[in-house]
Parts: structure tokens; C-alpha cells; sequence
């Protein structure tokens, strides 16, 4: 029988070491994994040799995190269609932080995607986190000065890619709630006067359900699209037999789509500085959908 004291420390860190796994990795089953892989590494330590508990399993979890990411990214480059994170239905506490709601957003892990696992680790730890450079080049076994510029080409890549926008946070989550209220509605028209003109439709369906196999782009091609989804049958299901719920999935208001039997699909998006939706994104993938089936909650 595993003691309180080997117990107590990492549940009091779980949370904390569950929300970096995730951003680490985009998936919460690839996260729950790293976290136990954590566990069973902090269950076998000599609990003496360990100063600060927190930063040890901060330092495993990242570290598991990094190796789990190298091998699954070669069958991300496989993956049948767009790949999207597992979307997660948020606490309140993360939606009222404008910082910790945007660094879990579904935009924010795309982007997060097309940096090295190394590139991610730092920005994860240094920009999300708090973490100083100085324990960061501990707990990944590097020096401080290439992890000072690990974490500034990071930094570049992803400022190019989602570039911050003055528009306050109420401004923003109106504007993707407006979005919401028309996509129900279906209405192509006023669809098209809330998408920006570079806007891009992801669809993930993971070669498992119908889904658009590769990113649509232009505003009339996603008005389009999603218009004549809206009221369609899918998976079998009957568009009377579907529940639409207004949900908050990683930090941002969103659309949860239910049949009978559970989650459809998630819907998305990220708005311009304009408060235009400038990409929409669409899990329906089964597989991704578990988290939100079982309402499992990302509080942090």
C-alpha cells in the first residue's frame, strides 16, 4: 500500500502537473498518461534526495512529456485530416483569466504544435508557467543561456502566428458568442458578416467520421460549409435527436453538440482584432471526445 507521504505531496501538485502534460501535448489521454508515468517515477524515488518536491515532478513530468511528444508527433504527420487538441470543458476560474484562458486555447495548442518539443517545453514552462530560465535549463538538463534562446525563437514563433490584440476579453467572448448564435441559425449571410476574409475552417474527424479533410479557406468557402452542415443528419443521428449546449472548452466559449448516445462534436474560435472569427475548429474525431463525454474540467 503506497504511504501519505509519497501520495500526498504529488496530489497536492496533480492538477498543476496535468495542465502542463496537456499543454505539453494537446491531448488530455496522452496527458493522463504522463502524469501516471510521473507518479510511478515518484513512487520509486528516494523521497530524501528530494528538496523540492514540486520542481521534481515538474522536472518528470516534462521530461516524459518530451519523449511521449517526440514519438506521437510522427503519427500526428499519418493522421487522417487536420489535427486538432483534445478539447476539455474549463472551470470558470480559467475562463475569467484572460492569460491562462488564452494560453489553453485550441488556437494558442495549434500554434504550440508547429514548435520543437524542446521549443514547447520552454514556452510552456517560461511564458505559461512563470517558471525562471534558471530552473527550466534544471529540469531539462541544459544550460541557461540555449534555454534563454529556446525560449526566444519560441516566443517569435508564436507572437508571428497569434499576435495579441487590444480587444479586452468581454470584447472577444461576444464576438464568439455572436458567431455562436448565427452558426445555430445557419443563416449564410449573416454568416458571412462575422468571418473575417482570411478565415479558416479546421475539421477534425480524424478519417473516423465525415469531416473536411483538408483546412477550407475564404470566407465564402466556410460560410458555405458550415451552412449546409447546420441541420444535417450525422453519425446516424437526426437533427431533432441533437442537443446544442453552450459550453466553456479550453477557456473560450464554444459549441457542444450531443446525440443520444453522447458528444458529436465541439465547435470553436478565434476571433481578429477586428472581434471577426478568423478560424473555426471542429472536433468530432470519437476518440477526442472522452474528456467531454465523462465532463472531465481543466482548472488550470
Amino acid at each position: 500500500m503506497v504511504s501519505d507521504v509519497k501520495t500526498e505531496p504529488f496530489e497536492e501538485y496533480r492538477s498543476l502537473l496535468f495542465a502542463v502534460a496537456y499543454r505539453m501535448l494537446g491531448t488530455a489521454a496522452d496527458a493522463e498518461d504522463v502524469v501516471q508515468d510521473a507518479w510511478l517515477r515518484w513512487s520509486a524515488a528516494d523521497r530524501s534526495a528530494v528538496a523540492d518536491p514540486k520542481a521534481y515532478l515538474v522536472r518528470i513530468t516534462t521530461n516524459v512529456a518530451l519523449d511521449r511528444l517526440r514519438s506521437v508527433r510522427a503519427r500526428r504527420e499519418t493522421y487522417v485530416g487536420p489535427w486538432l487538441p483534445e478539447p476539455m470543458l474549463t472551470s470558470p476560474d480559467v475562463a475569467e483569466n484572460a492569460e491562462l484562458s488564452e494560453s489553453v486555447s485550441m488556437a494558442m495548442l495549434v500554434v504550440l504544435e508547429t514548435l520543437s518539443p524542446l521549443e514547447r517545453a520552454v514556452f510552456v514552462l517560461k511564458d505559461v508557467f512563470g517558471y525562471p530560465y534558471a530552473e527550466i535549463a534544471a529540469a531539462l538538463d541544459r544550460s541557461e543561456a540555449s534555454v534563454r534562446q529556446l525560449g526566444t525563437r519560441a516566443r517569435k514563433h508564436v507572437e508571428a502566428r497569434r499576435p495579441r490584440f487590444e480587444a479586452g476579453g468581454t470584447e472577444r467572448r461576444a464576438a464568439t458568442e455572436r458567431f455562436l448564435d448565427v452558426v445555430v441559425g445557419g443563416d449564410i449571410n449573416r454568416l458571412m458578416e462575422v468571418l473575417a476574409p482570411d478565415v479558416t475552417l479546421w475539421t477534425d474527424g480524424g478519417g473516423k467520421v465525415r469531416a473536411a479533410r483538408r483546412v477550407i479557406e475564404g470566407v465564402t468557402k466556410v460560410a458555405r460549409w458550415l451552412s449546409k452542415v447546420v441541420g444535417q443528419p450525422y453519425r446516424g443521428v437526426e437533427p431533432e435527436d441533437m442537443r446544442i449546449r453552450r459550453v466553456d472548452v479550453n477557456g473560450e466559449p464554444a459549441l457542444l453538440v450531443e446525440g443520444p448516445d453522447g458528444p458529436l462534436g465541439t465547435i470553436t474560435v478565434d476571433v481578429d482584432e477586428d472581434n471577426l472569427v478568423r478560424a473555426v475548429h471542429l472536433v468530432a474525431n470519437p476518440d477526442k471526445l472522452t474528456a467531454v463525454a465523462e465532463g472531465r474540467t481543466l482548472s488550470m
